[in-house]
């Protein structure tokens, strides 16, 4: 393979990306109106023993809207953001946090109006955390985005292909719902709980995949399963080594400088796709570090990804 400089891609994809439209200008288009959707009616399921208080603190001084940390999520939402000019596809996108929080913002964030700039229905979920008391426990999450994802499908209606998207630990919540959909999480409560919750498709990116050393992301882990797991545990919840033949197509993108989540985890997930010959793709930038999903930023992969991502949907047969 050819040397390439930091403002190209080590795996495939470049083309594409350089016939992407102006991202920085795209991304700075206005907010558009957006429904925030309550998960369940009433109290989410196994609460009982639930003593936490939701909260949303900034995640640094100079956070602005955009970059708050949401603590003790007790009431998960499904923020509903419509295009003006859908392209026929939904996304049921999932923030990150480490299992410890979820980072977005009251709207949904920046990168959900910016996707439903291109035509995407959106729908940004906020879901509940595995150790704040849920009887669930580790699945609660994955309780919130099947509901979510059958929710947005509701909301979509016939015709539109409803998929996930998910951003580091957001991206274990995503994949677990690609690999795990024939799974019932939670008991029926309505009549939305008999849509299927296979996903047409997946975006992981920069994502939490692995539970095993020496690639797992140490605070996802913990979160999750705590802080001594067993090799069953372990087994149970490394994406890569549960991997169905008829997961939905994904896609996958992370950067080979990723200090936070080793980008092995990307590397091991599109391994195992390929062994069960799920389609799937994988760009790996040489730089961007974690977190690169803004598109906003004309120096970093954020530029990139989502033309490569939306070329790469329109050729899957979903």
């Amino acid at each position: 393979m050819n040397m390439v400089d930091r403002r190209t891609l080590l795996i495939g994809g470049l083309a594409a990306g350089l016939g992407a439209p102006a991202l920085g200008q795209e991304a700075a288009s206005a907010r558009r109106p957006y429904r925030i959707i309550r998960l369940w009616p009433g109290r989410a399921p196994g609460g009982e023993r639930v003593t936490v208080t939701q909260r949303a603190v900034p995640r640094s001084k100079t956070s602005g809207p955009d970059d708050l940390a949401f603590y003790g999520i007790t009431e998960p939402t499904l923020t509903l953001i419509r295009p003006e000019r859908p392209n026929g596809f939904a996304l049921l996108m999932a923030p990150g946090g480490g299992y410890e929080r979820i980072a977005t913002s009251p709207d949904g964030g920046g990168l959900a109006h910016f996707l439903a700039g291109r035509g995407f229905l959106v729908g940004a979920l906020l879901y509940r955390l595995p150790y704040d008391g849920w009887a669930a426990g580790p699945d609660a999450p994955f309780q919130d985005a099947q509901r979510a994802f059958r929710l947005l499908a509701r909301e979509a209606g016939e015709g539109t292909r409803v998929g996930t998207i998910g951003f580091s630990a957001g991206g274990h919540v995503a994949g677990s719902l690609a690999s795990r959909f024939a799974e019932r999480s939670y008991e029926p409560i309505d009549a939305d709980d008999a849509r299927p919750a296979r996903p047409a498709f997946a975006g992981l990116f920069f994502p939490v995949i692995t539970m095993a050393d020496p690639y797992a992301h140490g605070p996802s882990r913990r979160n999750l399963i705590g802080r001594d797991p067993d090799a069953e545990r372990i087994r149970r919840w490394s994406l890569e080594q549960n991997v169905p033949a008829d997961m939905p197509p994904t896609f996958l993108a992370a950067a080979a400088d990723d200090r936070t989540v080793p980008v092995e985890n990307s590397m091991m997930m599109f391994a195992a796709l390929r062994r069960r010959k799920v389609p799937s793709a994988i760009h790996i930038f040489d730089f961007g570090g974690h977190g690169f999903g803004a598109p906003g930023d004309p120096s970093g992969p954020g530029r990139f990804w989502p033309e490569l991502f939306q070329d790469w949907l329109g050729r899957q047969k979903v």
